[in-house]
């Protein structure tokens, strides 16, 4: 996996991943989430994280957010995902967990 870090254009975008999920159920519903990370933030000369943010569905009258960041690189084969274990904000008295992987990063290999 190459990561370039030098370039400062931020007009271009070097690389974000899909997310798509459900936060773990709570005693009458659960919800959805999905986006798109940030940009990649290096952590060292050989990986990277990913800011995530999202606002989940609205469902029995809420919804939830959430702000973090996702785990280091995890190779698979020539590409690499994110891994996120965490918990969205209180809404109406309740929170939700939740376990997401990002997609592939450029799955078509361009």
């Amino acid at each position: 996996m190459k990561l370039n870090f030098e370039k400062k254009d931020v007009e271009i975008q070097y690389h974000v991943h899909e997310f798509q999920g459900y936060l773990k159920t709570t005693e009458d519903h659960y919800h959805r989430c999905t986006g798109i990370t940030g940009e990649a933030i290096p952590i060292d000369k050989k990986d990277h994280i990913h800011e995530i943010v999202f606002r989940s569905d609205f469902v029995n009258g809420h919804y939830h957010e959430y702000i973090g960041r996702s785990s280091g690189a995890i190779e698979i084969g020539d590409r690499h995902i994110h891994y996120i274990d965490s918990f969205t904000n209180v809404t109406s008295g309740h929170q939700h967990g939740f376990r997401l992987i990002t997609l592939l990063h450029d799955p078509s290999g361009e």
